[in-house]
Parts: C-alpha cells; structure tokens; sequence
C-alpha cells in the first residue's frame, strides 16, 4: 500500500510536463502541415480557437477533479451527471478511438525510421515500437511520467532549435534559396478554409484526457487546474511562434502534410543533419503520445470493469502494476491495429483514425455537458463552457467541407452508433434490475 501511495505524489509542474509530453505528437509535427495548406497563414487564428476550446475542457475537467477526484475522471463524472449509459458510452468511444488511432501512430513511427533503415519492412519497426511501449507500461504511474517529462523536454527542445533557426533565417544571419516573406493572402480559402482547418489544430492539443487520468496522482488535487493553464500557455507559446516563422520561411503550396512543418520550412536551407535531428524529434513525439495513449486505454479499460461496464476479469490485480487480462486486451487492441494499418488502404485506413480522432472530441463535448451540469456554474461559468462546445461543433462540423477528412466524419458517427445500441440494451438491463431491486425493497418493508 506504501509502494502504490508514492506512485500518486506528483506534483502540478511534473503534471503540466506530462501533459506537454503526451500532447506534442505526430498531430501536431504533420497535423499542423495539413492545416497551414488548408487555412494558410490564418492557421494562427485556427490554432488561439483550439487553445481555448481546449483550455475551457480541461478547465472543467480540472474542477471537477478538484471537488471529487475519481479514477475513471471524465467517465465517472458523465455517468453521474447524466446516468450509466454515458459512463458506460463515453468509456467505450475512448478506449475503441485510442486503439485504433495507435495502429496509426505506430504507422507513422516506422515510416519515419525508415527514413534511416529504408529496406527494413514497416511491421518490424511497428512491432518493435509497440512492444517498448507495452514494457513502459508495466513499469507504472511514476516510471510512466518521468519518462514523459524527459520525452516533453526533448521535444520543447527540438521546437525551440527551430524556433532559433528560423529566426536566424528571417533576421537574414543564414541566407536559403527562398527569402522569408510576410503573408499577404491570409484567407486563401475563404471562412470554409479556416473552418475545415480547426479539426487539424484540435488534433495537436489532443491528450488532456489522459492528463485528467493522471491529475488524480497529484500530491495536492487542487493544483490541478494550475497544471493544466501552465501546459496550455506553454503549448499556445510554442505552437504560434512555430507556425507563425514556418508560414514566413515557405510558401504554404509546399505543406503537404506528408512532411514534419518544419523539415518543410527549412527545406530552403543547406543545414547539415537537420533533417536527421527533426526526424529524431517526430519518433520521440509519436512514441511518447502512443505511451499515453496505451495509458490511457488500459486506465479506462480497469474502470469500466470495476464498474460492471466490462467483463470484471479486466480489474483482477495480480503482481503486475497492470491487471494482466486488460493488459492482455490492450496488448491484441494493438496488434489488431497494427494489421489494420499495414494491411489496409491508405485511405480507408486514413478515415477511420480520422473518425477516432473526431470520437475523442465527442468525449471532450461531454466533459463539457458534464462539468455544466455537477459544478452547478453561474452565468460566466456557463457562458465559458458553452462557448467550449461551440468551438468543439464547429471543428467537428468542419470537416463535412474537407473532401479528404469527411468520411471519417461519418465513420465516427457508425462508431457512436454502435456503442449507442449497447448502451440502449444495456440501459434497459440496468433499468430492470433497479426495479426489480426496488420491488423487493417496498416488500421487506411492507413486511410486519
């Protein structure tokens, strides 16, 4: 019991690293690409939206962990606020989303090792990657969060190389074959383009679920919000000035979205072992997120066991820091994606964790509906979480207009489906063993 107190002592600034750690990942190292080719240099704007939206989420997130910490946070909070269907909804669109999006993620990370091992087949790397991140897990909470405060630093620091190498370019110290320019046309798609792009700027502060899983390891819970202003600022921080000198050193025709932001804004620049450092910088920021995520999926996959929403196997603590059966499940949710990934077509695939990903926002929408309703704020608390599901509608409803994202859209709407028709029979389950409970009740009582 000493052993598993010491793992919950952290602290608000290790919270806000881990934070930072299983945020800055391939969402935002080629996600921030798509967006700077879709909304051009207004992608700034894009990006203070998404910082809002997410800081009103976690904010409410935050408070609630405050007033009553809970191990299944968001999911444990929705079935309170609105019943065990939304618990029991809200764990299985998130532990299904982050399965599937570790299939793309492990994708990813072998892709860009074979940008230095070019003949080595993409499953080996997949496997690889996929078994280190099943042995950090075992390891627990505490080797689990210093890992991602040095992942965090590593990866400040690469931006900050950029950040310097880019000034030096647009201040004229290192000259390339493109001079920096200021933007001119920072509409180029019009109010569709910046629409479309919001999705893509929500994808780089994706993790503050994960974060809220870990805020109940905090030494003092209150710090929480404290944690969580102090990872979105310096996120914010980093991401604007970034993209802010990327669209200044390349023209926006240039971001594809198949290369990092910035290999593509210093593509103009003959600088030896760049590409190497930043390619080094992308595998650091897709495995470190991939941790969180399996982090996260094996957290909610214990809840929703101890809470009767999955098979009780899944809660059996044995010697591991993980339950083996879930560990287990979490270990064939991987593999399982893994194949998907390098079996099937690139767009079909594609589609799918675009799907997870707008599932993950579902969440989020609910973390929202959920803090409204328990914390009980007046007007101006209202007002901010409202205003926080506006933004989270318009990034989801905006990629109805991007023809390369909108079948995921409707991909995510089949999976809340699905898990919708569980719920439903599940509810009506539920329902009747509560009446039954309260039938025998009324007769002990009726009973002289």
């Amino acid at each position: 019991m000493a052993k598993e107190n010491s793992e919950k002592k952290i602290k608000w600034w290790q919270l806000s690293l881990f934070g930072v750690g299983c945020t800055i990942g391939t969402g935002f190292f080629l996600g921030s690409s798509i967006a700077i080719r879709t909304a051009g240099p207004s992608v700034l704007l894009v990006f203070i939206i998404a910082a809002i939206g997410t800081y009103l989420v976690y904010d409410g997130l935050a408070k609630m962990t405050v007033q009553k910490p809970e191990k299944g946070t968001f999911r444990t909070y929705a079935k309170k606020a609105f019943g065990k269907w939304a618990g029991f909804s809200i764990g299985w669109i998130y532990w299904s989303a982050e399965i599937l999006i570790m299939g793309s993620q492990l994708t990813a990370l072998s892709i860009f090792t074979k940008f230095w091992f070019p003949n080595v087949p993409l499953w080996i790397f997949a496997s690889i990657y996929g078994v280190l991140g099943l042995c950090i897990l075992l390891i627990g909470t505490s080797g689990i969060n210093k890992l991602e405060n040095i992942f965090a630093l590593i990866k400040i620091s690469a931006i900050l190389m950029f950040i310097v190498i880019a000034v030096l370019a647009v201040t004229g110290t290192i000259e390339g074959t493109r001079d920096p320019q200021l933007p001119t046309d920072y509409f180029p798609k019009g109010i569709l383009g910046l629409w479309s792009a919001l999705i893509f700027a929500y994808y780089a502060f994706g993790g503050i679920e994960v974060m809220g899983l870990m805020a109940t390891q905090l030494k003092y819970k209150n710090d929480a919000p404290r944690a969580g202003k102090v990872m979105l600022l310096l996120l914010t921080i980093i991401y604007l000035g970034s993209i802010g000198l990327a669209v200044m050193l390349a023209s926006k025709k240039v971001f594809t979205g198949e290369e990092s932001t910035f290999v593509v804004a210093l593509g103009n620049y003959n600088i030896p072992i760049l590409a190497d450092l930043f390619n080094g910088a992308l595998i650091i920021g897709g495995f470190s997120t991939m941790v969180a995520a399996l982090y996260g999926v094996t957290s909610i996959l214990v809840n929703l066991s101890e809470d009767g929403d999955a098979p009780k196997i899944f809660s059996k603590r044995g010697k591991l820091k993980v339950p083996l059966p879930a560990f287990i499940l979490t270990t064939s949710g991987l593999l399982a994606s893994i194949i998907f990934s390098l079996l099937m077509p690139d767009s079909i695939y594609e589609y799918i964790t675009t799907g997870a990903g707008l599932m993950l926002l579902y969440n989020w929408l609910f973390i929202l509906l959920s803090a409204n309703r328990l914390l009980k704020p007046g007007f101006v608390g209202k007002l901010k979480y409202y205003l926080g599901m506006l933004f989270i509608l318009l990034a989801v409803s905006g990629t109805l207009f991007s023809k390369e994202i909108r079948p995921g859209f409707f991909i995510s709407l089949g999976f809340v489906v699905i898990i919708g028709i569980f719920a439903f029979v599940k509810n009506a389950r539920w329902k009747k063993k509560d009446s039954i409970g309260l039938s025998t009740l009324f007769e002990k009582l009726e009973k002289p």
